[in-house]
């Protein structure tokens, strides 16, 4: 059987775990297994950014991939950027193995708003299938509230849907990566951003 892993990284799966293996599963069709693999936070801090570096996270995800997995997705709540932007919640290898998500900006807590564990779990799912649809060869959408549209802003991932339109979804089943998928040709209104 082929799973996609969710990786916790150095933060706590409470209240988050369970409702992001049933979007998984529901979205991707494919079961989700938390694992523990081994991502070390301190060798990708940036000392002058205090921040962390999405992309050689990524790196350390994907070095020993369990053979059963289909893709790999870590969790954590570090802030995390890549060079060329002042932050990203989540990175993701287009048509690869490995995407990664932070909760750190998709807490209400980081604008001074009251906190609101429902709303961050919401985010946090749609980040994550977000990602995880780019390691399935999905670009950003145009589609209104697909889950693939672009977010730059915290108020954009509240503005979409956890699900994605019936292109970016037709072009996810048809994968021949998944159990019962056959390759395609294309899938209509995508663009990159």
């Amino acid at each position: 059987m082929a799973y996609i892993y969710i990786v916790p990284i150095e933060t706590s799966t409470e209240g988050w775990l369970e409702p992001l293996e049933h979007s998984v599963q529901s979205v991707f069709g494919v079961q989700a297994k938390c694992s523990r693999l081994p991502v070390d936070l301190g060798a990708v801090y940036d000392e002058t950014r205090a921040q962390y570096n999405s992309s050689e996270i990524l790196i350390q995800l994907i070095a020993d991939p369990p053979a059963d997995a289909v893709k790999i997705l870590g969790v954590t709540d570090v802030d995390l950027f890549i060079p060329i932007l002042t932050f990203v919640f989540g990175e993701a290898q287009l048509d690869g193995i490995g995407a990664v998500v932070s909760l750190h900006r998709l807490n209400n807590g980081f604008y001074g708003m009251p906190e609101d564990n429902r709303l961050l779990v919401e985010r946090m799912l749609k980040e994550s299938v977000h990602e995880l649809g780019h390691t399935f060869g999905l670009l950003h959408c145009t589609h209104p509230g697909c889950v693939l549209n672009a977010s730059t802003y915290v108020e954009d991932i509240d503005q979409k849907s956890v699900d994605m339109c019936p292109q970016c979804r037709a072009h996810v089943q048809a994968r021949p990566d998944l159990p019962g998928g056959t390759p395609t040709q294309g899938f209509g209104s995508t663009v990159l951003k």
